[in-house]
């Protein structure tokens, strides 16, 4: 198989937000009216507005009486009235429940079979869908920078990971996407290798906006017998206006997992996991309701289901004020490359061969010209000015613009600029700090499989003891929370090396480390 990138994408310039990959309906038209109903949300006002003596759970008993009071202070009595338990008339019970048409909206509007809300955030989706395709198989092709929630469900699954490396901006340290050319090669690989894939599992968008060609990622997934899964967690926003790229359901993504709270309005913690309408559907339907389940809390927030539901009525009604953020992102950039100091990540994504779009919506800056690094750019920015970017390399920092929301981006460049050419700037350029930091590395080969080694004997030894041991956890790199060593990998030097420098960096931390300064690893026992 020779799967093409669409040919559309000039090479020789910068790319454009939507790079023809819209398959979509036409948005410019308005959307659906039934995306200006929320019905999940409209029947806890209802509920609320009956006054209702609860004596069951939640405690706080729905008011700011006794106990409750500084709860009711600090959030506000409505929040409390409208925090129910489930299983409740009129709001969750039955096939035609306001849930359930909530949840028939949101497929909708992303263009999914079927829609689930959740509230353990895009980590547990990530965990559902390594949980639902066990049942088809135990072999997963996925792509190395897959997050860290990814590679626990592939733990808990029990899944025999083989990877796929995606494409490296090593001048940055910055991981992109896989073209469908490398993800053929691989699938191709595993077969030769006795273990084809039963499953595929991809990143797109990245960090750091770059968009994959999932509709030809999913024709070579398919063409070899495997369900495409895409962690879509930073584009919970695509689809929803004609300069975005498309909601990867509608490309022919088999499963997509959906971080709505990122860019999409909900409330931190709530996400969504969409399943497509391709040829692996009907056997991965039954799977993902089970794996939900099991994953779940049996006490689930009713706030973060019915901002959900908000959520996908404002993206689906909100083309107006997306495309007002989309204008201020654009003029940002602009801004950005008239000052010598910095320059725009995405403006070379061209010479990527698997990225065939951009999410407007994420600033990537070059901060390698003014000789500070960017996490110390970041610390910088919230010690003085109070400006949180959502993450820093060392020679980047990444915006990010909520859909419809339309910050003071102006105040951030003038932020930047100051920050740069401040005192404390050149002292850290005197210091050679902007150096000190260690290229993203390599990750060890796999000598077991991750379950395996999260279920052998371990002990606990010093780093310098670790290099050359097999790894018993996952430890990630915060932000952005992409594994740098999982369960069954060989700990290199270089790995113990980035890890502590990312420990000892102001804004850094190591997710799964057995101490804050990563002095030492828990690996597997010799036998």
């Amino acid at each position: 198989m020779a799967p093409t990138r669409p040919s559309a994408i000039d090479r020789s310039r910068p790319l454009s937000p939507a790079a023809d990959l819209r398959h979509g309906p036409d948005l410019r038209h308005g959307p659906d009216l039934r995306h200006w109903e929320t019905p999940y949300a409209d029947a806890l006002e209802r509920h609320a507005a009956r006054g209702p003596l609860p004596l069951m759970v939640p405690g706080h008993g729905g008011d700011e009486l006794g106990l409750s009071a500084r709860l009711a202070d600090f959030l506000g009595s409505r929040a409390l009235e409208l925090d129910v338990p489930m299983l409740l008339d009129d709001i969750d019970l039955g096939q035609d429940s306001p849930l359930s048409r909530s949840l028939d909206l949101a497929a909708d509007a992303w263009g999914a079979r079927r829609t689930w809300f959740l509230t353990g955030g895009a980590s547990q989706a990530n965990r559902i869908a390594a949980l639902a395709v066990r049942g088809l198989g135990e072999n997963i092709l996925s792509q190395r920078s897959a997050h860290s929630s990814f590679s626990d469900g592939v733990l808990s699954a029990g899944l025999a990971p083989s990877f796929v490396l995606p494409s490296l901006d090593s001048a940055n340290g910055v991981a992109h996407g896989v073209s469908p050319a490398s993800l053929d090669q691989a699938l191709t690989a595993a077969e030769r290798a006795g273990r084809p894939a039963d499953s595929v599992y991809l990143v797109s968008p990245s960090y750091f906006g770059s968009v994959s060609d999932v509709a030809g990622l999913a024709r070579v997934a398919h063409a070899h017998g495997a369900p495409l899964i895409v962690d879509g967690a930073w584009g919970p926003h695509f689809g929803f206006h004609p300069d975005l790229p498309e909601s990867p359901a509608r490309l022919g993504a088999d499963l997509v997992v959906s971080s709505t709270h990122k860019l999409g309005g909900s409330l931190t913690q709530s996400a969504m996991l969409h399943l497509g309408h391709g040829p692996f559907a009907d056997a991965l339907e039954p799977l993902v309701e089970r794996a939900v389940s099991i994953t779940a809390s049996t006490s689930t927030s009713a706030l973060l289901q019915a901002s959900l539901d908000i959520a996908r009525h404002s993206l689906a009604t909100g083309a107006e004020l997306i495309g007002r953020s989309i204008a201020i992102a654009d003029a940002f950039r602009e801004a950005l490359r008239d000052d010598p100091r910095f320059g725009v990540l995405s403006d070379g994504f061209g010479a990527f061969d698997d990225i065939v779009a951009v999410d407007p919506l994420r600033v990537a800056i070059d901060v390698s010209g003014t000789g500070v690094s960017g996490h110390w750019l970041r610390q910088r920015l919230i010690d003085a000015d109070g400006i949180f970017f959502e993450m820093s390399t060392a020679t980047t920092l990444v915006a990010l613009i909520g859909a419809g929301k339309t910050p003071d981006l102006d105040r951030a460049h003038r932020a930047l600029a100051a920050a740069a050419d401040s005192a404390e700037a050149r002292a850290e350029r005197s210091s050679g700090g902007a150096d000190e930091f260690p290229a993203l590395p390599e990750s060890g080969p796999l000598r077991t499989l991750p379950r395996d080694a999260f279920f052998a004997d371990t002990e606990l030894v010093p780093a310098a003891e670790a290099v050359g041991r097999v790894s018993a956890d996952t430890l990630a790199a915060y932000p952005p929370g992409i594994p740098n060593l999982i369960p069954g990998e060989e700990i290199t030097a270089q790995t113990v090396a980035f890890l502590q420098a990312v420990a000892g960096s102001p804004s850094g931390y190591v997710r799964g480390a057995v101490d804050p300064k990563v002095e030492r690893f828990r690996v597997t026992s010799r036998n």
